[in-house]
């Protein structure tokens, strides 16, 4: 097999796991491209490899463009956003349930994800061959490992049944967990069940907590309050209730703030001069204004000059938003395009840089803390549960009052400041999926006022075989063994 000739600074970068896509011709030389071995006998460039492996969360199918990006995906799919008339029907079919496997609104991710792991396996492939040691190396490792992990989740969320979302998924069909650097591998199958693809990830994610020394106030790179997070966050879909507690506690120790009142709104205006506020933020992916190709939020809408939005909030969901409510400004802008009056989502937006280029929030501790409460109420815990959503209430309202809620009224008002916390960071599908709901539309349209178009389906049954995304047709040519799931 020939050896992949790459960039330095750019290594490993243009490596593609076979199950996903074709291979890549990499035999490239020229005064700036050296071996990868070589290039791996020096300890700066684990670094510049890993780098690679966070930069591709920010490609085609993970959270860039408008077509699959998962900035919009969880939420075109169900009760959050309505489809524009005046927009380009950018994602229609996915808002439509119209699933397929050769569709990249719904089969982008596992490519893209898939990229961002190989990448991983690549610095995990020279871990131990002599260059790191100490801290250093057990820090790159765990980084390595912490977003083979996060990757991972991503893909089997998607493709695969919830363990919470039957009877039966835990022992469902999983994906395949990929452990070893091989672009040119056509074996790899999913061999494994959904619960087993869980242990693998928590396993990941466990030796990141115990050996990450990254700082916690890069946002940008995992640290061990992210790595908690994360464990909360894969545990609450898992079912596992006591270890959504134990690891939420623990990410919420080292950072407690869900970013106050004062400062929710400008945590979401990140080109705002230079303040890059990023507090109760754990982990992020960075993207400032000199990556002005990078314009995320235009899954929503664009400036032309005034805004079109591709998708709008439904109206329910809208006014749901109260007056007192911080997020209702920090979320939304109401404005007249071609004649017609929207509730634009600019959550994304900016301010003061160019449009649609901030950074993507993939954690925060906000939904740590609603993680936490969930579970709390679970496990015979209502007191605590309501403790922790007033926690978060409190820096939401501008006029709060503790609340009084009990029973399951209780879990209902957690579900609610989840649904108002998280719309548009890609959760509510996967919330409606792990709990086994349907989804069902407001049959509101798309205008200011909840007139206007509505969208054309209205529900999609709890029980479908769509909650488990089509794996996409290339990756199935380029590897049969890996099984189509059902119906598609």
């Amino acid at each position: 097999m020939k050896k992949n000739i790459i960039k330095i600074s750019l290594v490993a970068l243009t490596t593609f796991v076979s199950l996903t896509s074709c291979d890549r011709n990499l035999d490239q030389i020229s005064s700036i491209n050296e071996d990868q071995d070589q290039s791996m006998t020096r300890a700066e460039s684990f670094r510049q490899a890993l780098d690679g492996a966070y930069t591709a969360f920010k490609g085609s199918g993970y959270y860039n463009g408008d077509t699959g990006s998962q900035l919009i995906m969880g939420d075109l799919t169900t009760d959050n956003l309505v489809r524009t008339a005046s927009g380009r029907n950018t994602n229609f079919a996915a808002s439509n349930f119209e699933f397929s496997s050769d569709n990249s609104q719904t089969t982008g991710l596992y490519s893209a994800a898939y990229l961002a792991i190989s990448r991983a396996n690549f610095v995990l492939s020279y871990i131990n061959n002599g260059v790191l040691s100490g801290t250093k190396k057990t820090n790159i490792e765990a980084e390595a490992r912490g977003l083979r992990a996060i990757a991972h989740f991503d893909i089997v969320r998607a493709y695969s049944q919830i363990p919470t979302q039957s009877a039966g998924a835990k022992n469902a069909i999983g994906i395949y967990y990929s452990e070893k650097y091989s672009p040119l591998s056509n074996t790899a199958s999913r061999n494994l069940t959904v619960d087993q693809v869980y242990d693998k990830i928590i396993a990941d994610l466990l030796f990141a907590a115990d050996n990450i020394t990254q700082n916690d106030a890069d946002k940008g790179r995992l640290s061990k309050s992210a790595i908690y997070g994360l464990l909360s966050r894969v545990n609450l879909y898992k079912g596992d209730f006591a270890n959504t507690i134990k690891y939420g506690e623990l990410a919420l120790g080292l950072s407690p703030s869900i970013t106050t009142i004062d400062n929710f709104t400008r945590i979401w205006k990140e080109n705002e001069g230079l303040s890059r506020i990023t507090d109760g933020v754990l982990f992020q992916l960075s993207n400032a204004p000199a990556e002005s190709n990078n314009t995320v939020g235009a899954a929503y809408n664009q400036s032309v000059p005034s805004l079109r939005s591709e998708f709008v909030v439904d109206y329910d969901l809208y006014t749901a938003y109260t007056a007192n409510d911080i997020r209702k400004s920090a979320y939304f802008t109401t404005g007249v395009y071609s004649k017609e009056k929207y509730n634009h989502v600019t959550k994304y937006a900016g301010n003061g840089g160019p449009s649609n280029v901030v950074p993507i929030k993939y954690l925060r501790s906000a939904e740590v803390l609603l993680n936490v409460a969930e579970a709390y109420y679970k496990t015979g815990n209502p007191a605590q549960a309501l403790t922790l959503l007033d926690k978060l209430r409190k820096e939401r309202y501008s006029s709060f009052t503790p609340g009084t809620e009990a029973g399951q009224a209780i879990l209902d008002a957690i579900l609610k400041e989840r649904r108002l916390e998280l719309a548009f960071e890609n959760d509510r599908w996967y919330t409606l999926k792990r709990l086994n709901l349907s989804v069902q539309r407001s049959g509101k349209g798309d205008l200011f006022d909840g007139t206007g178009s509505p969208a054309v389906k209205q529900t999609l049954a709890a029980g479908s075989s769509k909650w488990q995304w089509p794996i996409p047709i290339t990756a199935i040519q380029a590897n049969p063994n890996i099984k189509q799931n059902d119906d598609y």
